[in-house]
């Protein structure tokens, strides 16, 4: 049964570690994160772009490929559905659909309407016992025509986006989506720091987790972040996997062709990609 982020991700800002957003695209990419953290016994979140929701047909088939998995896989450590970056109309469609987490990124509004529809969200998140995720400053970089150049947020606009009564918090600190570039600067541990000091107890989110060396990872962590999200990871290394499949002609082999072979070496590389995401972020055996 799909949970709420708060109880794992609470969990694991108290226990120093972080829990892995993992975003989906297809029924591999959901199979092989939710068989990853069966195995390694971690909590694990699945995130869904609005994208992406699109392109698996809609929510409800999101919903329902998901929950079908649960059990047939008989999957028994915490998953939450969370929805990444939605729009106001977004959140209300996911709500409706079964999704057991939300993000609501008002991060372009001006912050006094990102605060007003963020407090409607708690108050509808609250009733039904769903988690929900906010963003102040943006993450850069694009994703699904969301444009950031990687603002730092600033830790006053945190503080009252916090107060209001999120799950969680996503705070720009110089992060990006994609791959980084060669002159990226790094994470600014000063603007985290910052953060971490004025919500306390919240659940800090890093965006972008791709490509961030792993002291920076670890050095985050120990800074209240509890929720890292990858998604370019898993699509590069599925990508290479069935590149080379392809190139070594093993799909004109026999029956090489047929789709479950031809997909099964990106649906392993992505599994190893998660699990080498959550000996790094620490949540294996966490899901007790």
């Amino acid at each position: 049964m799909l949970v709420s982020a708060k109880e794992m991700l609470q969990k694991a800002k108290a226990g120093k570690y972080a829990v892995g957003q993992f975003n989906i695209n297809n029924l591999e990419w959901t199979k092989a994160i939710l068989l990853t953290a069966q195995e390694m016994n971690s909590p694990v979140i699945l995130g869904v772009s609005e994208g992406a929701g699109k392109y698996m047909t809609g929510y409800k088939t999101v919903v329902g490929m998901v929950n079908g998995m649960l059990e047939e896989l008989k999957i028994t450590v915490p998953v939450a559905l969370h929805l990444d970056h939605g729009s106001y109309e977004g959140c209300y469609k996911c709500i409706e659909a079964g999704f057991s987490s939300i993000m609501f990124d008002g991060s372009h509004y001006p912050i006094e309407e990102n605060i007003a529809k963020t407090t409607e969200l708690v108050k509808v998140c609250a009733e039904k016992g769903l988690s929900l995720e906010a963003e102040v400053g943006s993450i850069g970089g694009e994703e699904d025509g969301v444009v950031g150049m990687g603002e730092c947020a600033d830790p006053n606009e945190c503080k009252a986006i916090a107060d209001l009564g999120v799950t969680m918090l996503a705070a720009g600190i110089g992060n990006i989506h994609g791959k980084y570039p060669a002159n990226w600067k790094g994470l600014s541990f000063e603007t985290l720091a910052a953060v971490q000091e004025k919500t306390g107890e919240m659940p800090l989110v890093l965006h972008g987790g791709t490509g961030i060396p792993e002291d920076m990872i670890k050095k985050a962590i120990s800074l209240g972040v509890a929720k890292i999200n990858v998604n370019t990871e898993c699509q590069l290394s599925f990508a290479e996997a069935t590149r080379k499949y392809i190139e070594a002609g093993k799909d004109l082999e026999g029956k090489g062709f047929d789709p479950r072979k031809l997909l099964n070496p990106g649906f392993e590389a992505i599994k190893a990609t998660v699990k080498e995401k959550m000996e790094l972020f620490g949540s294996v055996n966490k899901a007790c």
